[in-house]
């Protein structure tokens, strides 16, 4: 039986060993923290309980396909419930857009600001497919491990315009300047730039419509806890409190890990959900090959950086949406500030969680729970986050009371935060950055982490980092093309025993 180590049990590691384990390998995932999910870990404090990690999900099919490997239905284990709105802006003027689960809806609340907008986002809309049907249908599974697979998409990609950035496709389409930054955010989601993510990504616009949005009952948290039971049913072994201090290589094979406690376990195969510049420079002997991919680590862009800050209210805010989107006065300039200048403006954009408005088991009665989400610089900016942290804090409380959660900073308790400096000493994240290289199209596809390491042909990818790149869609998928390549390995490899 071939053996297998899955190191990290983020949704890609975890979908990798399902996988893995359903085409008969003895499977063990090994996780650093004390408990699965990766960044999708669980906090509770006082009653309130906190989903640190995603919260969105999109393409649901994904999850149910992890139980149909093994003749399960993901409904009778947990339930994904629609959310309408699916996002609610809120302006740093005060107006509000609804981003609603109907497309007619949708069209109707665009047309408060610009009904001529409304037309536009139907026609996005159509673009949106266009390049779903390449981007997604034709190209989010399919292995990226040669420089031809890539060259054969190309006239497609070109014919979509992916060449164009996300803003700059939106803005073909829409023009009202507030509801062009409500189109414009999804990159932001997978660690992007607006503004230099290409097009390809625009594509979520139809996924969304194409599947909906949906919330995990009970929390991402209950979805990581029902994954984690369906792999003990099946015979996953799961490892926790196990740091991986070494992959070991003979020739050009991985052959096993080496634990921070100097525990060797060998592998036939090994499946990397971590983040593939920091598994490269600290889990792997330095090789005459000075980088794996295309673009060497000196000119390679990473995401954003990541400050969020969970709390409890001791009253609930029953007009805050599940999910809201809180926009402040500047859009490019603040991102230019973030992403290419590194530096900590003075204001800020936010992404406001409040599952108690679909699940009430979040908070004690009577109260609501919350995480806020700021986009900051990664740690290749200048921050003492020591200090800074808490004065941040302050600024986004007292940036919520004066508009849309009146009174917070007396009702607010039990808070606290992460900064980058978390995401790179709890994830081993290379700069602490929330969603590793950048959406760029030089760093997508080909140019992007391969899924298979070149030299050693039994090492694979399954991250967010690597080919197609972050998001649950896309590091679920990382996993199917993980599984593609070992199945296509294993074919050439009875072919020539044969």
């Amino acid at each position: 039986m071939t053996k297998t180590i899955v190191i990290g049990s983020g949704f890609g590691g975890i979908a990798s060993a399902l996988r893995m384990r359903a085409r008969g390998d003895e499977v063990i995932l090994v996780e650093r923290l004390s408990q699965i999910g990766g960044r999708a870990q669980v906090f509770e404090k006082n009653g309130f309980r906190h989903d640190a990690g995603p919260t969105v999900i999109t393409a649901p099919f994904l999850f149910d396909e992890l139980y149909e490997l093994f003749g399960e239905n993901r409904a009778d284990h947990i339930e994904f419930r629609p959310l309408d709105p699916w996002y609610r802006f809120y302006f740093h003027n005060g107006q509000q857009f609804d981003y609603a689960a109907s497309l007619d809806d949708t069209c109707k609340n665009i047309e408060a600001f610009s009904k001529q907008d409304a037309a536009g986002y139907r026609k996005l809309l159509k673009i949106s497919k266009d390049i779903f049907d390449v981007g997604f249908t034709k190209l989010a599974d399919k292995p990226f491990t040669k420089f031809g697979a890539m060259m054969a998409q190309v006239p497609a990609l070109l014919k979509l315009r992916s060449y164009l950035s996300v803003s700059s496709l939106v803005g073909r389409y829409i023009k009202h300047p507030l509801i062009r930054q409500a189109f414009s955010i999804h990159p932001l989601l997978v660690g992007g730039n607006p503004f230099s993510t290409t097009s390809i990504y625009a594509l979520i616009h139809y996924l969304e419509r194409k599947w909906g949005v949906y919330f995990a009952m009970g929390g991402t948290g209950a979805l990581v806890a029902s994954l984690r039971a369906l792999m003990e049913r099946h015979g996953v072994q799961i490892m926790l409190d196990t740091d991986v201090a070494r992959i070991t290589t003979s020739g050009n094979k991985v052959t096993g890990i080496t634990t921070a406690e100097g525990a060797h376990i060998t592998a036939d195969r090994i499946i990397c959900n971590g983040d593939p510049p920091v598994i490269y420079k600290e889990l792997m002997e330095q090789t005459g090959r000075t980088h794996k991919k295309a673009i060497p680590e000196k000119f390679t862009k990473y995401s954003m950086g990541l400050f969020v800050m969970f709390f409890g209210t001791k009253t609930t805010y029953e007009d805050v949406a599940h999910h809201t989107i809180w926009m402040g006065p500047r859009f490019k300039e603040l991102l230019d500030d973030i992403f290419e200048k590194k530096i900590l403006a003075d204001d800020f954009s936010l992404y406001l969680h409040r599952p108690t408005a679909t699940d009430k088991s979040f908070a004690p009665d009577g109260c609501d729970s919350f995480y806020v989400l700021c986009p900051v610089p990664n740690l290749q900016g200048n921050i003492d986050w020591d200090k800074t942290g808490p004065v941040l804090r302050d600024r986004i409380v007292s940036a919520l009371e004066e508009t849309i959660m009146p009174n917070l900073s007396e009702t607010i308790t039990d808070d606290f935060w992460m900064t980058p400096q978390d995401f790179k000493n709890d994830y081993r994240s290379m700069h602490g950055a929330g969603f590793s290289i950048a959406p760029l199209f030089t760093q997508s596809a080909w140019f992007r982490y391969h899924n298979q390491d070149a030299e050693f042909d039994n090492l694979f990818f399954a991250a967010a980092g690597a080919h197609p790149g972050a998001g649950m869609p896309g590091v679920l998928c990382s996993a199917k093309v993980v599984e593609a390549l070992v199945e296509a390995q294993e074919k050439k490899m009875k072919k020539n025993a044969a």
